[in-house]
């Protein structure tokens, strides 16, 4: 099995002048294109960069950068000397930042010169931290000259076993603290390799990129993806709806990954009805579960069936309705090549039957081995045979298509990105004017659902809705941060003191 790695070095040097990435920075109205010769070059004068502050194999290299092609550079560069890439959201505000710093014990960490200000506290009381570098990411010029001119000689790519980590990616879970998923060599291989197969990757595809690239469906499934097939892609610094329809028909994109709040963007966008999708040969809908509705609304206004698929960042993807074949409404799909799924009982873990509901559990060489410094939530999160628990409901229907039913542990999906609400809890449980919290998931037609937050106050206590959310706010990401707050005088619980959180959905959602 070839290396994920070496098959981007393969194309570089069999195509060196093919278009790897065209830029469209829309933050400053700038675009620049990369040759896969020119990214294999980079990536080396990066890699010498990189030995230079003494980065080693196994180092946990954080980034926390806007989409911009220096971090790019910088993560492939990362992985090819054997450190662990770790892509850390932009949007994170210092709170998190520091979390995430100290839990992954990183040794190195770039960031962008825009918010040094604001995090340059955090960084001073990180103790494993050894260097911190700030980049201007206005342009690219600025970090190809910390770059230009490095002596190449040295640079030696590492043999890295198969079971080697090389990326990280945090994952909330059900302690309100996220995990580190470790994920391998092998597990970013087998799954480009198992993709390439299921959707039938070409050189001569182009796909548009206008999803984040610190998590796993940005990253490793649209970015990796094409760079690993040897295709070329146009990436977009954000999303523009109109823009976005623009590019698909006009630059004749044959590739197109989103999570359905974009798809109802693009369903509902004012040029919607004025351009031609039918070129495209693949869109995927992931992240987040596909309406109906919605899988409707886009064949009728596009004339295309969406492809629906299903992953988790500690798997990248598993399943996935067929490139070929039907694209069922409701379904996820079939298993990728090389990933076995199940349904068990959730309870004793016995096998059901078809159109049973049951735990969604998966095993295959695109699964990661760990959580980082976790053991005891590793060996929760496996069952004694291997088969990781995904925690989520499903079935199987006779003819081996799969349906989500459900998610357990509370998991709330709003527009694409995870939120558990224990952390979410955590943060609320701080507020000195908060006596009690539930934070629960409402469905919300623009980003599927919306965080919602049920308070009980302090006695006396006089904060405000906006108050609450503003708190939230800069101790939270964006999207973990409630939309809104409903204040009750008790939170509804059963005899053994357990928060009914279906009693508050049905108040507060239906």
């Amino acid at each position: 099995m070839m290396h994920f790695l070496d098959r981007l070095s393969a194309v570089a040097a069999e195509q060196p002048d093919k278009l790897a990435i065209e830029f469209i920075d829309d933050r400053f109205a700038s675009t620049s294109r990369v040759t896969y010769g020119e990214l294999n070059e980079v990536v080396l004068q990066t890699m010498a960069m990189l030995r230079s502050y003494g980065i080693a194999p196994g180092d946990r290299v954080a980034l926390q950068l806007p989409k911009c092609m220096p971090f790019i550079y910088l993560h492939l560069a990362i992985m090819r000397i054997g450190a662990i890439s770790l892509p850390l959201n932009p949007g994170y505000p210092p709170r998190e930042l520091a979390y995430f710093l100290a839990d992954a014990e990183a040794r190195f960490f770039f960031a962008d010169k825009a918010v040094q200000g604001q995090i340059a506290p955090v960084v001073a009381e990180i103790d494993s931290l050894q260097e911190c570098v700030f980049l201007d990411c206005r342009e690219d010029g600025a970090f190809m000259q910390m770059v230009e001119g490095r002596d190449l000689r040295s640079v030696q790519f590492a043999v890295n076993s198969a079971l080697a980590t090389c990326l990280m990616i945090y994952t909330s879970g059900t302690t309100g603290r996220p995990k580190g998923a470790e994920l391998t060599y092998g597990n970013l291989t087998a799954s480009l390799d198992s993709l390439e197969v299921a959707w039938g990757w070409r050189r001569d595809d182009l796909l548009l990129h206008v999803l984040p690239i610190f998590h796993v469906h940005g990253l490793v499934v649209a970015l990796h993806g094409a760079l690993h097939a040897g295709a070329s892609v146009l990436m977009c610094s954000k999303f523009d709806p109109v823009k976005t329809l623009d590019l698909l028909d006009n630059r004749r994109c044959t590739v197109f990954m989103a999570v359905p709040t974009i798809h109802r963007r693009l369903v509902d966008a004012p040029n919607a009805d004025d351009v031609d999708l039918s070129h495209l040969r693949l869109i995927t809908s992931g992240s987040d579960r596909l309406s109906d509705d919605l899988f409707e609304m886009f064949r009728v206004q596009f004339g295309y069936t969406l492809l629906e698929r299903y992953g988790m960042s500690e798997t990248s993807m598993l399943i996935s309705n067929p490139l070929h074949g039907e694209r069922r409404v409701g379904s996820v799909g079939l298993p990728l090549p090389g990933v076995e799924v199940r349904i068990v009982d959730p309870e004793d873990g016995s096998p059901v039957g078809d159109n049973e509901i049951g735990e969604v559990q998966v095993r295959g060489a695109n699964v990661f081995p760990r959580y980082w410094r976790q053991p005891a939530k590793t060996s929760e999160a496996f069952t004694p045979d291997g088969w990781f628990r995904t925690g989520d409901l499903g079935l199987r229907e006779p003819d081996g298509y799969f349906t989500l039913k459900g998610r357990s542990k509370d998991l709330i999906i709003s527009g694409g990105y995870n939120v558990y609400p224990p952390e979410v809890e955590l943060v609320l449980a701080e507020h000195p004017a908060i006596l009690a919290s539930a934070v629960i998931g409402c469905p919300d037609t623009e980003w599927g659902e919306r965080v919602a937050a049920i308070v009980v106050r302090q006695p006396g206590a006089t904060v405000t809705e906006a108050e609450i959310i503003d708190y939230c706010r800069q101790r939270l990401v964006a999207y973990k941060a409630p939309r809104n707050i409903v204040f009750v005088d008790d939170l509804p619980r059963n005899a053994m003191g357990k928060v009914q959180k279906a009693d508050l959905r049905r108040m507060l959602c239906s």
